[in-house]
């Protein structure tokens, strides 16, 4: 069967990357049954050919209005769909979709109708959001990290950026890594326009964003460094527990040691 990806070589290590980070999130334990999911945006891969390319599904509406997103296209991970699965496999677990002129709505173009996850509105509306501010990022990974969730039914890790500073302090790599921290959101319904909503706002200011007892989400220029940005914040939880299941306290770096970080790295401040 002929693929959207066949002698299409730079579209396919972008669908090839999405492959190996679904491996890693099965991997880690990140991605229970059809959990998470993965949007990349292709547009700029797509050709004449891709463009006349007709539809092979039935127009879906999105559910909002994304004016950003007016002829762009869309690999995504299909809903119901294993992540052990879509690394073996990412163009039978996964879809390209065209958002159509009304900017209210899809069609699937290749490579089979795999309908996309049910979060797409939420990772439409953070690519419209992100289009908006001029960034150049292209991709939003949703995935469920055991200790980073763990640490969020502790309602005093819940307060603005104690999490943030509590992270990067457990070592330095952290904060080079990810250096605009963790945005944190109360709990809300999954798939919700006030969960969707709610990480908007947030993404004004982080790029990795905590839902409360469900997971995170991250953007990032490609979906590899969306993931590597969970993969440190993940690690530095990791070193909190193992310190207080030795039974101490961590001391971790001093507010003076992560200045000096922000400085060297020329990181945001």
């Amino acid at each position: 069967m002929k693929s959207i990806l066949d002698n299409r070589p730079a579209l396919a290590k972008e669908v090839y990357k999405v492959a190996e980070v679904a491996g890693y999130l099965w991997q880690k334990g990140w991605a229970e049954r059809n959990g998470g999911n993965i949007t990349i945006n292709i547009t700029e891969f797509v050709d004449d050919e891709i463009r006349s390319l007709p539809a092979i599904s039935d127009v879906t509406p999105i559910g909002t209005t994304l004016p950003n997103l007016k002829g762009c296209y869309f690999y995504c991970k299909g809903t119901n769909m294993r992540m052990r699965d879509l690394a073996r496999w990412p163009m039978e677990n996964g879809s390209v979709i065209r958002i159509l002129d009304d900017c209210a709505s899809y069609v699937i173009i290749a490579d089979q109708p795999v309908k996309p996850t049910s979060e797409l509105p939420s990772h439409l509306s953070m690519h419209n959001f992100l289009i908006g501010k001029g960034s150049d990022y292209k991709a939003s990974l949703h995935t469920h990290p055991i200790d980073l969730i763990a640490m969020t039914h502790h309602k005093p890790f819940l307060e603005k950026d104690v999490l943030t500073n509590l992270l990067w302090s457990m070592i330095p790599e952290t904060k080079a890594f990810c250096p605009r921290g963790l945005g944190i959101i109360p709990y809300k319904l999954p798939s919700s326009v006030d969960l969707a909503q709610a990480t908007i706002k947030e993404l004004e200011d982080y790029d990795v964003v905590m839902w409360e007892k469900h997971g995170v989400c991250a953007v990032g220029i490609d979906i590899m460094d969306a993931f590597d940005q969970v993969d440190v914040l993940s690690k530095s939880a990791q070193i909190y527990m193992t310190a207080k299941n030795m039974g101490f306290e961590p001391a971790g770096m001093t507010a003076e040691q992560m200045q000096e970080m922000t400085v060297a790295f020329h990181l945001p401040k």
